[in-house]
């Protein structure tokens, strides 16, 4: 605690940026006019009083005075140790300084009052405990720096106000800081600012000495790393001279020379030099080292001027499509199509035309069809019938445009394209390259894939094809680009517009029946571990399969029939149930699998069938898994009701809305020429469902089987079983062409239906379906829907004595 006392006229000795604690011992030059000028009027007045010269303190900042300073005697005038006149001087105590005075010498004279400071004895115990706090510290910083007779000086000291004064030697402290403790009278609150100050250094300095560490370990690390690689080195050029050969098996790590050895196109030359004359000049540290390295060796692995020779297979066109017909049945579209490219081919080679414009014969062709017919297989079986590599690329779910281009070189992890890496794959440059589900690609903030393939798959482009990675031109003209789709609709229509599309429609039932037993019978029994002659599937057992248990467009559910029913006949021998070698019939199917899913309507009970009552057509439709039987139901309300108006149900799109429209529409106003109780669709409300409910349906094609179920409701006739229908309708009765009759006619084959009606218009598309289709249908064109009521609707006569939901 601080308390002052009696008045003093003192001398001012300015301290330039410096500022002198009480206790403190200081010498100071004499050559200062400030210091001597104090000094002298010092003495001089310690002449008449007894005791030393006394002079006062101040610390000069910036020209300002504080308002405390230090009552300072003079113990001795002399030399220093440079030889210099100089005083040593001792810090006393504080002074409050006041107004200034005269007195002798030229030195400025101030009063000033002593501020005494008393400290309770014994110390409270925090103020102990700040006292043992500041040795501690005190004494961590002292051994740090050597200081050990220092640290008995400071542990010796009990007196507070001494001990936190003792802090201005400290040479860390700014001269901001040895001001605030000057000002701080009170000895407990100097001492706990003088233990902050402390903490507060000794905090930053651990952390500086760890960053130190940490520093001169990386550089120790590196340093050691550098001279082992020197070593490395060394050691390599003793051993190669030793051996006395000068490029053993390290050569890998020389890029120029196995860039120099490498059969590369001129261009990718000069850029892989390029990156080798970086690499030479980067540190082994750099990270852009490692980059290059990645590169140039992307680089040399490619096969930029391998190619397979096509002249001993694909040359052989009757040898390949020999394989072509082994390998798969039916799909002459795809196969005449690969047939003319390898004899397009084989007569350019023969003429010496094998590169034009830079540009070889490749070729990209677009498979696309339902689920199962064999897109995916059929890319090996053409790589197998030209004689080339094969590669699988699956796109389906890829959303990142880099997936087809690459990644640029300064992502960390950057890796090429996918088609690069198919290339790479292959080891060749003329590869057959299946570009798996191409309508599954997706977009979002990462691009889109589909537009990068655009180069990738234009004949016209990709043989200057750039990827991202590799920044150097590849030619992928050579390559044949094989792209499988489900869905027409979901490929991009400008890369669509880049391939050849070569439609697979589905198989035909006696196709299916061919395929089950020359490809996948004898794939399942190796399966079920069964030999070849110890189980039999006849063709009537196959041939209920493919048309009962199973109805698809593909054979992938009629192969798990097949191998369901193996398991089981394998399973029945092990427990001794069942006598090998078997022959599996159609009437052996119920016991083995169980009940068929798929009975023809011309199989059911007359009364059972959905066209048992009027109302009810049978259309037919293409979806994503092929062509399907579609059924449309209508009905009419009871006039009490009141409900009027069309009301349709099934999930229908609006184009399908808009046909059941021009059905009602037309029926309206034609429905008297076709001697049909119209005025009942002017009073009553109308209802037309199309079942499976759940499934979305679209399209104008169901006009007609609209159309005709209307007019059976009106008209108490029956549609006709074994007729099926499609085409749309325009409000003047016409018929209008449509889409997917091929698939459309498969499905109404594998259905049971035998007539089918369609446009007039589509007849030319009948020479796509297969022959044996066309055989056992019956298939009408016609151009009005008068046409269709007639061989769709059943004679009148047919309904006699059934209830007729009609007025009279």
């Amino acid at each position: 605690m601080a308390s002052t006392s009696t008045p003093l006229t003192l001398p001012v000795l300015p301290l330039d940026d410096e500022v002198v604690l009480p206790g403190m011992v200081v010498p100071l030059d004499l050559n200062d006019a400030d210091v001597r000028a104090a000094v002298e009027a010092a003495q001089a007045a310690a002449r008449s009083e007894p005791g030393k010269p006394k002079v006062l303190l101040v610390p000069r900042i910036d020209g300002s005075y504080p308002g405390t300073g230090v009552l300072g005697t003079v113990e001795q005038v002399g030399r220093l140790a440079d030889g210099d006149p100089g005083a040593l001087i001792r810090g006393r105590g504080r002074v409050k300084i006041g107004a200034g005075t005269t007195g002798p010498g030229a030195a400025l004279w101030v009063e000033g009052t002593r501020i005494e400071e008393t400290v309770p004895d014994p110390l409270p115990g925090q103020v102990a405990d700040l006292v043992k706090e500041y040795k501690a510290l005190a004494t961590s910083w002292l051994r740090k720096r050597g200081a050990w007779q220092v640290v008995d000086r400071v542990q010796a000291i009990d007196d507070v106000s001494a001990l936190a004064d003792n802090s201005g030697y400290s040479p860390f402290l700014s001269t901001e800081q040895k001001v605030a403790l000057l000002e701080t009278a009170d000895p407990v609150a100097r001492l706990k600012l003088a233990t902050e100050q402390l903490r507060e250094h000794l905090a930053e300095q651990d952390v500086a000495e760890s960053i130190a560490k940490d520093v001169q370990e990386g550089v120790d690390k590196q340093q050691r790393e550098f001279l082992l690689r020197r070593q490395l080195e060394a050691v390599r050029k003793e051993l190669r001279e030793l051996n006395g050969d000068s490029q053993d098996g390290e050569e890998s790590d020389d890029y120029r020379a196995r860039v120099e050895a490498a059969d590369l196109p001129e261009k990718v030359r000069e850029a892989a030099l390029k990156e080798v004359e970086k690499l030479e000049r980067a540190s082994d540290q750099s990270p852009e080292g490692s980059w290059i390295r990645t590169w140039l060796d992307t680089v040399l692995e490619l096969p930029w001027n391998e190619r397979t020779d096509d002249s001993t297979s694909a040359y052989d066109i009757q040898g390949a499509r020999a394989i072509l017909d082994a390998e798969h049945a039916g799909l002459q579209d795809v196969k005449e199509r690969i047939t003319e490219y390898l004899a397009v081919r084989k007569r350019r080679s023969e003429r010496g035309l094998g590169v034009i414009g830079g540009r070889r014969g490749g070729a990209v062709l677009a498979l696309v069809g339902p689920p199962g017919v064999g897109k995916t297989s059929l890319g090996e079986s053409v790589a197998h019938a030209m004689g080339r590599k094969f590669v699988r690329v699956a796109l389906g779910g890829v959303r990142d445009e880099a997936e087809i281009r690459g990644h640029r070189r300064t992502y960390v992890g950057a890796l090429p394209g996918r088609i690069v890496r198919a290339i790479k794959e292959a080891g060749s440059m003329n590869p057959v390259v299946l570009l798996d589900e191409i309508d599954k690609v997706g977009s979002d903030f990462r691009g889109d894939p589909a537009a990068a393939l655009l180069e990738v798959l234009d004949p016209a482009q990709n043989h200057t094809f750039r990827d991202h990675y590799l920044e150097v031109e590849l030619d992928l003209s050579d390559v044949v680009f094989l792209a499988t789709a489900n869905v027409l609709e979901a490929i991009p229509e400008a890369l669509l517009d880049r391939m050849e599309l070569v439609r697979l429609d589905g198989y035909t039932e006696d196709e299916k029946v061919v395929i089950a037993r020359d490809h996948l019978l004898p794939r399942q029994l190796e399966r079920a571990g069964l030999e070849k002659d110890e189980i039999t599937l006849d063709e009537s057992a196959l041939r209920k399969l493919a048309g009962e248990y199973t109805r698809e467009a593909g054979v992938r559910n009629l192969e798990r029939s097949v191998a369901r029913l193996l398991r089981k006949v394998a399973a029945q021998h092990e427990l001794g149930e069942r006598e090998l070698p078997f022959t599996v019939t159609d009437a052996d199917l119920r016991a083995l699998i169980g009940r068929p899913h798929h009975v023809p309507e011309s199989a059911q009970d007359p009364a059972e069938r959905r066209t048992a009552v009027p109302g009810v057509a049978t259309g037919l439709a293409v979806t994503g898994a092929g062509g399907d039987v579609l059924y449309v139901e209508a009905s009419l309300a009871d006039p009490e009701t009141g409900a009027a108006g069309l009301t349709l149900t099934g999930q229908l799109g609006d184009v399908m809305k808009e046909s059941a429209q021009i059905a009602l529409s037309f029926l309206r106003s034609r429905g008297a020429e076709l001697e049909l109780p119209v005025g009942d669709l002017k009073d009553r409300g109308v209802h037309i469902h199309f079942p499976a409910g759940a499934v979305p349906k679209d399209g104008p094609s169901a006009g007609v089987t609209m159309t005709t179920a209307l007019a059976s409701l009106l008209s108490g006739r029956l549609v006709r079983t074994d007729v099926a229908m499609t085409g749309e309708v325009s409000l003047t009765g016409r018929v209008l062409p449509i889409g997917g009759v091929k698939q459309k006619l498969l499905a109404a084959h594998r259905a049971g239906v035998t007539t089918v009606i369609i446009p007039k218009r589509n007849e030319a598309d009948l020479d796509d379906v297969p022959a044996e289709v066309l055989e056992k249908l019956d298939v009408h064109a016609v151009t009005d829907v008068r046409q269709v009521l007639e061989l769709a609707l059943a004679p009148a006569t047919n309904t006699a004595g059934a209830e007729v939901p009609v007025a009279a």
